[in-house]
């Protein structure tokens, strides 16, 4: 587990002594950990960018190349196993 030293306002403070009252935690590290757990499921995935998306798409209707030794092709050195 990490530790971190934060500062935080009296405002925040507050908000994370109520959550930590509310869920019967231990701690403010607890408090935190749960805030942060239903961000995260609150905002789920982000989403990718349009532009990004278009550009796959593009990509993925290109003609592919197949290579058969794609080392020697591109002057790679090949991985001993």
């Amino acid at each position: 587990m990490v530790q971190a030293l934060v500062e935080i306002d009296e405002n925040t403070n507050r908000v994370l002594n109520i959550v930590k009252a509310k869920y019967n935690f231990r701690d403010k590290a607890e408090a935190i950990r749960h805030v942060v757990s239903e961000y995260v499921d609150y905002e789920g995935e982000p989403e990718l960018r349009p532009e990004f998306i278009e550009k796959i798409r593009r990509l993925t209707k290109q003609k592919s190349i197949r290579v058969k030794d794609f080392a020697a092709r591109y002057g790679l050195k090949k991985a001993m196993s």
